[in-house]
């Protein structure tokens, strides 16, 4: 009897019942109709092991610092440096919402906090140059899905406590896909610039932008130091060598790179070089966070706590953007946040609990194994499964749940773990997006003020080139699986 707890959440759901108490309702429902009252005390009692957990925390962490860097005026510098680097290709403001999306990705791995930060931003300007709402709003969407594919990513997080994961093995697997989805957007929007008539190109660099002495000197340090250490890793150095030789070798990289700037600088006008000046100290985070996870100096959970402290360190004293005021409202939205998620992994986790009871996974193994044998052939029909359940369940129930039902099962088959999850995860996050239930078309419809039904006519064409990107990624493990590999996160 219990193997009907799914069909009875989804009725839940669609007579409108909140996906956390739909998670522990059905379950709850059928154990007490099957006589099983003392394992009823179990799955309540699981909500709670289910939050209970160390990787978890890097989540609100996560959420913190995003909230800090958004409140702190960050979201504005990656779009003036977005608006420098692409302002000047037919559409440009279209480009510059889908790369301010990729770089906004590497600070909360949130799909709804990029539809509302960049959203409130770039749909009125959008409009104001002559784009349509709902356009400017299908577009924002759609992009926003790059988020938790491109780490920090929350759901990545999620997929690796339940499936024992390495979390640092999904950020790198996340990172070719989530600029493909980005890439692929931006080509579709080159495509469809005569049907929307979109703006003609114009050069896009702010005038007169300026900045404190502060944040210019740790611009100038940051840039030349990530250059510098990026030029050492390839200076052919053994493993015998001194650290006398180490440390020469480590300061010529240096002045190489302070040699290089130099010389770019006379190629390019002072305006352009503020704008970047401006976004390097917010796009140090990203580099921080995997840096420290590749190196080994700190877990994925320390790296959340790291961007905790560096998000308030640039807030405060470099660009002096937040004030003591800002935090308690930062601190609440950050925890609220923050508590939707915990609940839904709490509740999935008591969720998952019926669902080994139920012997559900055994069946369901059984009944796509009989369909077929080929693995190409099931990986088809899972993506199409994924994304019929994607538009109605939010990212994070949907992995706890389906994951530890279908991972054995093409892990058995043959496909990597690490691919299989970045196969999820992407599908999973895409349905972010997809009408009728996407989350993110939502915030977009409450950002912008456009209807739901036009938003999510719009962003048809973007949608298909994220469905194009997930069948590649399927299909093509190197895409994911390289870069794990390289750095010997996965055998």
């Amino acid at each position: 009897m219990l193997i009907w707890f799914l069909p009875v959440f989804l009725v839940l759901l669609m007579i409108g019942l909140p996906v956390f108490f739909g998670l522990l309702a059905a379950p709850g429902i059928l154990l007490y109709l099957n006589g099983q009252e003392r394992d009823i005390a179990l799955l309540y009692r699981n909500v709670y092991n289910g939050m209970d957990s160390f990787p978890l925390m890097a989540i609100p962490f996560f959420m913190l610092a995003g909230e800090l860097m958004n409140r702190g005026g960050i979201t504005e510098r990656l779009v003036e440096f977005s608006q420098a680097l692409m302002g000047h290709l037919r559409g440009g403001l279209a480009q510059v919402n889908i790369l301010s999306s990729m770089l906004f990705a590497g600070l909360s791995g949130s799909a709804v906090a990029d539809t509302s930060a960049l959203g409130s931003m770039l749909v009125p300007a959008m409009e104001k140059e002559g784009y349509t709402r709902k356009y400017a709003a299908a577009i924002t969407a759609a992009s926003s899905v790059i988020g938790p594919i491109i780490p920090p990513s929350g759901i990545m997080i999620i997929y690796a406590y339940v499936m024992g994961e390495s979390v640092a093995a999904l950020f790198l697997a996340g990172i070719v896909p989530g600029i493909l989805v980005g890439v692929g957007l931006m080509v579709m929007v080159r495509l469809t610039a005569d049907k929307y008539d979109l703006p003609a190109a114009k050069r896009v660099v702010l005038r007169g932008t300026s900045m404190g002495a502060v944040e210019w000197w740790v611009s100038f340090i940051l840039v030349r130091l990530n250059i510098g250490l990026i030029i050492w890793a390839f200076v052919p150095l053994g493993d015998d060598a001194s650290a006398t030789a180490n440390w020469l070798s480590l300061g010529g990289a240096l002045l190489a790179a302070h040699g290089l700037f130099l010389g770019i600088r006379q190629l390019v006008g002072h305006d352009f070089r503020m704008v970047c000046k401006r976004a390097m100290v917010p796009l140090q985070t990203p580099i921080l966070i995997l840096g420290g996870i590749l190196v080994g100096v700190f877990t994925p959970t320390e790296a959340a706590a790291i961007a905790v402290f560096y998000a308030t360190l640039v807030g405060f004293f470099i660009l002096r953007t937040l004030k003591m005021k800002d935090m308690p409202l930062i601190l609440m939205k950050a925890a609220s946040t923050s508590a939707v998620v915990l609940l839904l992994v709490g509740a999935a986790m008591a969720f998952k609990t019926v669902v080994s009871l139920s012997h559900a996974p055994e069946q369901l193994a059984a009944i796509i194994l009989g369909l077929s044998e080929n693995p190409l052939i099931l990986l088809l029909l899972i993506n199409l499964l994924l994304f019929i359940v994607g538009m109605f369940l939010d990212a994070g129930p949907a992995i706890i749940i389906l994951g530890p039902i279908l991972g054995p099962i093409f892990v058995d088959l043959g496909v990597h773990p690490v691919h299989f999850a970045i196969i999820m995860s992407v599908n999973l996050t895409v349905g972010l997006a997809t009408p009728p239930m996407g989350l993110v078309l939502f915030v977009a419809s409450s950002v912008s003020g456009e209807r739901v039904e036009a938003i999510a006519r719009a962003i048809i064409p973007f949608l298909l080139v994220e469905i194009f990107v997930i069948f590649l990624i399927t299909y093509v493990p190197a895409i994911s699986m390289t870069i794990p590999r390289l750095t010997g996160f996965v055998n």
